[in-house]
């Protein structure tokens, strides 16, 4: 049996995206500002577009959100990111036009690799489809695809990839059916 040995964990092949400084200044702003009760949507989109984020016209983003690296975010036209959301994204996050990601949603790009001594970190990106409804609590792992239209329901956790306008929940998220128009 392999366990972890973080004595020999080296993170130096992982790249930022980013410098140092740009780095801390944006764990400043976010610390001091983008994640605060401040309501307003207009600013938080003007200081993720600062930081490199490619965000689309009438995006709202509630208060309390939470992005690792703005450079890896793109949000589609009209998208709603709602009341603390955490976007960990240490590679690239996609939402699309018109998705809905609910209160308290995870986005988790990175993780471990439990089978390695060296415990590596291993990141995929995370991709919402346009009109998909990503629900209050839920979790997103890395490599998740949630299709156009897919809803994934509270509290779920999602990993892998599903088929557009279905019904996902559960915890492994599972198809339960078309979307009811």
């Amino acid at each position: 049996m392999t366990r972890q040995r973080l004595d020999r964990f080296d993170n130096r092949q992982f790249v930022r995206g980013r410098s140092a400084l740009v780095e801390a200044l944006w764990l400043v702003v976010q610390g001091w500002l983008f994640a605060s009760d401040l309501p307003g949507s207009g600013w938080r989109r003007l200081l993720l577009r600062w930081f490199g984020a490619e965000i689309g016209q009438g995006v709202v983003i509630k208060p309390r959100v939470r992005v690792k690296f703005p450079w890896r975010l793109q949000i589609g036209d009209h998208a709603w990111i709602g009341e603390a959301v955490w976007i960990d994204n240490l590679a690239r996050v996609e939402i699309g036009a018109h998705a809905c990601v609910s209160q308290g949603a995870y986005f988790c790009t990175g993780n471990h690799d439990w089978r390695r001594e060296d415990f590596a970190l291993r990141t995929e990106p995370i991709v919402v489809g346009a009109h998909a409804w990503v629900g209050a609590m839920a979790q997103l792992a890395p490599g998740a695809t949630l299709a156009d239209g897919a809803i994934l329901a509270m509290g779920s956790r999602l990993s892998g990839n599903t088929a557009p306008d279905r019904l996902y929940a559960g915890c492994p998220a599972t198809d339960q059916g078309p979307r009811q128009r």
